[in-house]
């Protein structure tokens, strides 16, 4: 019954329970999905769809054992169709919604690319978060830093970047205050944990209680090429 009653629980406050692991996370970190009227599960990265979520911690790992282990319909009782290729379309859906939030950021004002106008933001205090090209090298992108102490996401390949900003190529970006930094932040850190190997954790099972989940914050690196965002995947809801 305990199943029946955590599956029940109301979609409100900070937490969420993931369905495989049974731990309670920020929803910041998780994925929700519901099921559409035909069964199929859709992901809702922007958790605004009707219907009773479906949580899942953003991990590689996890998503994969709840299409692979009926999660999805355990969770929703009742059968359900789920794509086998979800996985992959959440690692490109995030890559899109990544390059869109920097997109409105540039448009807005509240982004700057390039080494020379990124680091004077840096210096004169403008920048809440850092966006740095997954393919830059670790010498350069550490070099731009200074020592600050800044949360730095790596999102997109630079090609990627230079394209958002009107570049052949960009390396170094800076993000003022306000939610799209947030925004971008978020997406950034749950796109790391969906493209961590497979085989890299264990997914604890319902009896072993999950629960062993940390933050992420600070240094996101490597996290995946602009190629994944032009996959042909449609994720409903993504904006």
């Amino acid at each position: 019954m305990a199943d029946d009653d955590e599956a029940d629980e109301p979609e409100i406050g900070p937490l969420r329970r993931c369905a495989v692991t049974r731990e309670r996370l920020a929803k910041e970190r998780m994925i929700r999905f519901v099921v559409g009227p035909g069964g199929q599960v859709v992901p809702d990265l922007a958790a605004r769809l009707p219907g009773r979520g479906i949580w899942l911690s953003a991990r590689a790992d996890v998503v994969e054992t709840a299409r692979t282990r009926g999660a999805f319909a355990k969770a929703a009782r009742t059968q359900v169709t789920v794509p086998p290729d979800l996985l992959s379309g959440l690692q490109a859906a995030l890559v899109r919604r990544i390059g869109e939030h920097l997109g409105l950021a540039r448009r807005a004002g509240q982004a700057i690319a390039g080494f020379s106008k990124a680091r004077e933001w840096l210096e004169k205090g403008n920048a809440a978060l850092v966006v740095q090209a997954a393919d830059g090298s670790a010498e350069e992108r550490a070099r731009f830093l200074g020592g600050r102490a800044l949360p730095v996401v790596s999102p997109l390949d630079g090609a990627t970047l230079g394209v958002i900003f009107g570049r052949d190529h960009a390396v170094h970006v800076v993000v003022a205050a306000g939610q799209l930094a947030e925004r971008i932040r978020i997406e950034a850190e749950r796109l790391v944990g969906l493209m961590a190997p497979i085989g890299a954790g264990k997914v604890a099972s319902d009896n072993e209680g999950g629960g062993r989940g940390n933050a992420r914050r600070g240094r996101t690196d490597g996290v995946a090429s602009g190629s994944a965002g032009r996959e042909e995947y449609k994720v409903q809801a993504d904006r």
